[in-house]
């Protein structure tokens, strides 16, 4: 796996056209980065990475509201200004260290050690808005611009090292040692240069975005303290990548300091994205315990958000009446989510009430139209109920709206294939294959769908177009496979 994923990394690089050479010697900044990674090459090998993290991964967190929580807050940064000019996905690991990096193209992700070390939102947006600006400011095509002495397929191989060394480390060591005579530890961090800008840019995104602007200086002092008080193992992942320096950590309180008193209130989303990571980690009945006691004790920041831990981890062991016991005491709370909805409706389906989680859902559906999670609930529920037809007609909007969302495309075959529509389920199917980057897959779904013998003339025309459409691109792909 570690020599596979290198090769597709720096295939990806080599496959782009040479260069001239007069081209490979222009300025550090502008057009030198493309020269080495354009943004198209960036964003084709951040595609690539992520699909080995979502599809081999195990840590890779398949949590659609975990992932939602932290879309939200990445976007709401992502579009603060001084803007972004590309989309960004926001992804979750399940891992304990504290770390979160960004890969090319517009890919971040975050530990869960980053989400449950957060204090508050501002300490994590400030993690996020520094990792946006890593990716809007360029700075692996930025920094492999700056080795200008190296060929280029020394380049590629540099380029997944570094980016490795962020999202992988396991993986960095056997590509870093791929680049013969390159001083590649060296680059697995960024420059000061590059932290100082991260910091700076992302400091204006926190601001801009309405977080309490002292989230990031706080971040950075806790950090610090990890530093004098931990061992080599548990040093922080994150220190290794971003290296603290005395004047960083400067810089963040003087800009903060300098600005008006803001209060940022956290979202109660904040509070029940960490309660339900820690009710789904370890030992289920440790973790009902664990929750128990918090709630007794009332050692908790957010009263909903520890009654929703303690509902989540008795369903993960199995104690569907005491959940919903524990679920009357939060909604006592008053607190107002789509997460504590899709809990309710979790719980009823534990007691085997299916009817009664569908209603709830569908309810939720209505008041939260835009909370994708309760979205997929709601037509898993629709499909167990075998009302397919209603799951299509739930879909029919979204799979336009969101037409990058897997699984709102998986969720779609599954419902035609239930109707017996096969050229419809091929067709969606073929969808699902291109988004998993698997294009004679999806090409094979077509033809498929051809000669399906259920199809009219405008959905055999559609099929006809994609299919030729998909046939290029993929012809594209192998000539660019031939000249590497």
């Amino acid at each position: 796996m570690r020599r596979f994923i290198l090769l597709l990394l720096a295939g990806l690089l080599l496959a782009e056209p040479a260069l001239p050479a007069a081209a490979q010697s222009l300025p550090d900044l502008g057009g030198s980065m493309d020269a080495v990674l354009t943004p198209q090459m960036e964003r084709r090998i951040g595609e690539s990475t992520m699909r080995e993290i979502r599809y081999h991964d195990p840590s890779y967190v398949d949590d659609p509201e975990v992932t939602a929580y932290l879309q939200g807050i990445g976007e709401r940064l992502a579009e603060a200004p001084p803007g972004a000019k590309q989309r960004f996905e926001f992804f979750g690991i399940r891992d304990n260290t504290i770390n979160a990096f960004a890969l090319p193209g517009g890919f971040v992700g975050v530990n869960t050690g980053l989400i449950m070390a957060a204090d508050d939102e501002s300490e994590l947006a400030s993690v996020l808005a520094h990792e946006i600006s890593h990716v809007t400011q360029r700075h692996i095509a930025r920094q492999l611009a700056q080795q200008q002495q190296m060929q280029l397929p020394t380049l590629a191989a540099l380029a997944a090292a570094i980016l490795l060394g962020r999202s992988r480390p396991d993986l960095a060591v056997g590509a870093a040692a791929a680049v013969q005579g390159a001083s590649v530890q060296s680059q697995l961090a960024y420059s000061r240069e590059f932290e100082r800008e991260a910091d700076r840019i992302g400091f204006q995104r926190l601001v801009a975005a309405g977080f309490d602007p002292h989230g990031m200086p706080d971040f950075f002092e806790k950090m610090e303290r990890y530093t004098r008080i931990s061992d080599d193992s548990s040093f922080p992942t994150y220190l290794r990548d971003h290296p603290l320096t005395p004047e960083r950590i400067a810089d963040a309180e003087n800009r903060a300091d300098q600005l008006p008193y803001r209060q940022h209130i956290d979202s109660l989303e904040f509070f029940l994205v960490r309660a339900r990571l820690r009710a789904e980690s370890g030992d289920a009945q440790d973790q009902v315990t664990h929750f128990r006691d918090v709630v007794r004790d009332k050692r908790y920041s957010n009263e909903a958000a520890a009654r929703y831990g303690l509902v989540s981890a008795l369903l993960r062991a199995g104690q569907a009446r005491e959940a919903e016991a524990q679920l009357a005491a939060l909604r006592a709370t008053h607190a107002q989510s789509p997460m504590i909805e899709a809990l309710a409706a979790r719980v009823r389906r534990s007691l085997g009430d299916r009817a009664g989680a569908l209603e709830m859902l569908e309810k939720a559906q209505l008041r939260y139209p835009d909370w994708r999670p309760l979205l997929y609930a709601y037509v898993e529920a629709l499909q167990g109920a075998g009302r397919y037809k209603d799951a299509l007609a739930a879909l029919a909007d979204p799979v336009h709206r969101y037409p990058d969302d897997e699984r709102l495309r998986v969720l779609q075959a599954k419902s035609y294939a239930a109707l017996g529509k096969r050229l419809l389920q091929h067709q969606a199917q073929a969808e699902v294959y291109v988004l998993q980057g698997s294009l004679p897959a999806a090409i094979e779904q077509l033809q498929l769908a051809r000669s399906a013998g259920d199809g009219d003339f405008y959905q055999l025309s559609e099929v006809d177009s994609r299919l030729r459409e998909l046939k290029a691109q993929h012809q594209r792909e192998q000539r660019e496979e031939k000249q590497r």
